[in-house]
């Protein structure tokens, strides 16, 4: 199995969801089935990594974002894949349909690149004063790519003005912000992206030090000191994949399995974090809030 984020508590959590979700079905690590995992973090030679797991001639591979699941399916079109948090796999060439996903591989989405405008649209409504956006871009990264469309899309007809920064690594990240953020009045869109995740110290710290009003896609930036969140429960869309994971070892091919999105979306907000920025959360957006961190 690959997953594709780094060998963190994050990355351990997602495993942990995933082998409870097969312990619930009856399936037992080191008992009826054995889990061989590979993490491949910010790994350059995704394709290398994935090749050396098909090699194990695996009987079926879990991975998660749309560079592992991409590098898988040029690999492959017979070993069953289900994939976990990927955006818009129908965009990116990965299933046929979300109804229909054809050949070997479907799974559970994160999100589509419409999610990406609706980040940028509750950052605007908790940091109104924002006219000017960063969102970091991992040119490498389909899925990144994609969501930087999106926001672009998004900032164009809100009349914001968008730039781009690159995530290559942590002192890339801090100076990006850093320089950002000379110019007043500005903001922070960070994309679900495995370098997104590797990065998250020094993400989270970057936007403090520079007043940053910045929005994440999951839970665990705003629980380390982000201000705000939108996105799904990834840890619920890892215990649910193992359902299709049970099925296809029963017996169900990939292409018959409907490709799952998720059920709800989560809305968090660190208000210590927000009242060290000076800004005030209205009444409306924390009764939206599905958790207040305080």
């Amino acid at each position: 199995m690959v997953f594709g984020v780094a060998d963190d508590a994050q990355g351990q959590a997602r495993l942990d969801a995933f082998k409870k979700g097969m312990e619930a079905l009856g399936w037992f690590d080191g008992q009826n089935i054995q889990f061989d995992v590979r993490f491949t973090g910010n790994a350059d030679n995704v394709s290398g990594i994935t090749s050396e797991v098909l090699n194990l001639a695996p009987v079926l591979v879990v991975a998660n974002t749309n560079k592992v699941v991409i590098a898988l399916k040029q690999q492959t079109r017979t070993v069953p894949i289900v994939f976990v948090q990927v955006t818009d796999p129908v965009t990116a060439g990965i299933v046929e349909s979300l109804p229909a996903p054809g050949g070997n591989i479907t799974g559970f989405t994160s999100s589509d690149f419409s999610l990406s405008a609706k980040s940028v649209e509750t950052l605007k409504e908790i940091a109104p004063k924002i006219a000017r956006l960063a969102i970091l871009r991992d040119s490498a990264d389909p899925q990144s790519i994609g969501q930087a469309a999106s926001v672009q899309m998004a900032t164009t007809s809100m009349g914001i003005e968008l730039t781009s920064i690159d995530i290559r690594d942590a002192d890339t990240i801090s100076r990006g912000i850093e320089l950002f953020a000379r110019r007043e009045n500005g903001g922070l869109v960070v994309p679900a992206t495995p370098l997104s995740t590797v990065h998250l110290a020094a993400i989270i710290a970057s936007a403090a030090q520079n007043r940053l009003p910045a929005i994440y896609p999951y839970r665990y930036f705003v629980s380390r000191g982000g201000l705000i969140s939108y996105g799904a429960d990834n840890l619920a869309l890892w215990r649910r994949s193992a359902s299709y994971v049970d099925r296809i070892l029963k017996g169900a091919k990939p292409a018959d399995l409907p490709v799952q999105t998720p059920t709800r979306f989560e809305l968090i907000i660190n208000l210590k974090t927000a009242g060290t920025l000076g800004l005030e959360v209205s009444p409306a957006l924390l009764a939206r809030s599905d958790e207040v961190i305080e």
